[in-house]
């Protein structure tokens, strides 16, 4: 019996978008986004939900990563920010690992923390 008009929902297979258009599924690996890397980097992501800081996170990495042919992906959604359970905002997420959170990075920082 069915109460209150509702149907039992079909398992729908979780899906997500790289920062480059490709889709993957929740049971392909998440640690290579799309498979192009340049210089061992595939995707590189600022959480945040739209403030001061997490505009300035943004800025800042697409100064750092300029000329690199690496794309910055600004993500405020809050489903998909707690899925790299990053508990302050802004935070850097590069190929699909948290690397910074609760801070504004200079260029020069993000540069340190992507390893170049």
């Amino acid at each position: 019996m069915v109460l209150f008009g509702k149907k039992k929902e079909e398992k729908k297979e979780d899906t997500s978008f790289c920062c480059c258009g490709g889709e993957q599924t929740a049971t392909e690996t998440a640690s290579t986004c799309c498979g192009e890397k340049v210089d061992g980097i595939c995707c590189i992501k600022v959480l945040g939900s739209g403030c001061k800081a997490c505009h300035q996170l943004y800025d800042n990495t697409v100064k750092a990563v300029e000329g690199m042919g690496i794309e910055v992906e600004y993500i405020t959604d809050l489903q998909r920010i707690m899925e790299y359970g990053a508990m302050s905002m802004p935070a850097l997420v590069v190929n699909d690992k948290l690397v910074s959170s609760g801070k504004t990075l200079d260029p020069a920082e993000i540069l340190k923390l992507i390893g170049k």
